[in-house]
């Protein structure tokens, strides 16, 4: 069965949770019998249009411009098309507006679905401008996934297409992480340390790190905030103007690095204090290598993963002081936070194993693909 996934970007030009998620799912459906493509669009036209990367096939489109972080490639209106009509089933990622512009041009019906990953909160008076074609593509998908019982119960989108919306937690594979050699974690505790609280993630604005930057002053531990993004050039000037000396910014990193600095931290740290941040796949990551876990209440997955209490703590959104009390609370007690970080790997083993997500979507394409042929 072929699997075309479309989401505005993908690796290797970004290294963000999202992405992440796309790449579990097409590793779990691929070894159920799936053929995977991504479509996606690139910054990068020095690279070819076309390239595998871990058996998924990425057909990436020149970006013309962005907009409100919604990538436009006017060449894509034209590629789309081949990638299209090639697959049995479309899976979208929403939000990306450009891929509903992309579905409204193509001249036949597919089976479609689309993962809702998060609301539009920031651009509000563009989301007037887009909500008709917003309405338009949501209208025309045959299923919503939603990744999270607190997400769905808490948007007033995903209500109106309620009949529609299947809820399928987000899954990662311990196997499709590189395993990480003793030589490889010495040399990054050489550089790092260990007992850091530990971001990874594209860094945008509803990440709240301006908000940690703000918590850790005069903190007696180092947070190390792993990723780039449109904020980080704002953030290192506030944590210079803060004079913190308990920061470091890795930048990109490779996915073995990553793995090394989550084994080395004390806890991962996830202030995002925004609904735009619907899941948070670092979370899993963390919880998967048995770390406790910090992170905001803003009714979506985040408090999913993480329960306040039993796998680290939850805490109000956009408060430097609850972000604070919450990490003296691991610094100060490490044998809570390995508790924390048993419980949150227990949770994760149960929960968020990547089989049981591809199972689910597995199932999902061929009841999609069923039901269209009944139609024919």
């Amino acid at each position: 069965m072929r699997i075309l996934h479309v989401y505005r970007t993908f690796f290797p030009d970004t290294q963000g949770g999202l992405e992440e998620v796309i790449r579990q799912i097409c590793a779990g459906t691929t070894h159920l019998g799936a053929d995977c493509t991504v479509f996606t669009t690139t910054k990068n036209t020095s690279e070819p249009s076309v390239i595998e990367l871990d058996g998924i096939r990425v057909v990436r489109a020149p970006e013309t411009f962005e907009v409100a972080s919604c990538n436009v490639s006017l060449n894509a209106l034209f590629s789309f098309r081949e990638v299209f009509e090639q697959a049995d089933v479309v899976h979208y990622h929403f939000p990306w507006p450009f891929a509903d512009l992309l579905n409204l041009t193509t001249r036949q019906k597919k089976p479609s679905l689309v993962t809702y990953h998060s609301d539009i909160i920031r651009q509000k008076w563009l989301r007037r401008l887009y909500n008709p074609l917003m309405k338009n593509f949501l209208s025309s998908v045959d299923r919503i996934v939603c990744t999270s019982p607190n997400y769905f119960a808490t948007s007033n989108l995903l209500t109106e297409y309620e009949q529609k919306v299947d809820v399928i937690p987000i899954g990662i594979n311990r196997a499709s992480y590189p395993v990480v050699s003793e030589d490889e974690l010495a040399e990054a505790e050489s550089q790092f340390g260990r007992g850091f609280f530990l971001f990874v993630g594209v860094l945008r604005y509803y990440k709240g790190l301006h908000i940690l930057l703000d918590a850790i002053q005069n903190a007696p531990y180092k947070v190390v905030i792993v990723g780039s993004g449109p904020t980080e050039r704002a953030l290192k000037d506030q944590a210079a103007q803060l004079g913190l000396t308990n920061v470091v910014f890795t930048g990109y990193v490779s996915d073995s690095l990553k793995v090394a600095l989550i084994q080395l931290s004390r806890a991962i740290i996830f202030p995002s204090y925004l609904r735009s941040e619907a899941f948070g796949v670092t979370l899993l990551e963390g919880a998967m290598n048995g770390k406790p876990l910090v992170s905001t209440e803003v009714g979506s997955g985040t408090s999913h993963v993480n329960v306040d209490g039993e796998t680290g703590y939850v805490v109000a959104p956009g408060s430097a002081r609850a972000l604070r009390r919450a990490m003296d609370q691991l610094y100060k007690n490490p044998e809570t936070a390995n508790l924390m970080g048993t419980r949150a790997r227990q949770r994760f083993d149960r929960l968020f194993a990547s089989e049981l997500m591809a199972e689910r979507y597995w199932k999902l394409y061929h009841d999609l693909v069923g039901k269209s042929r009944s139609r024919e």
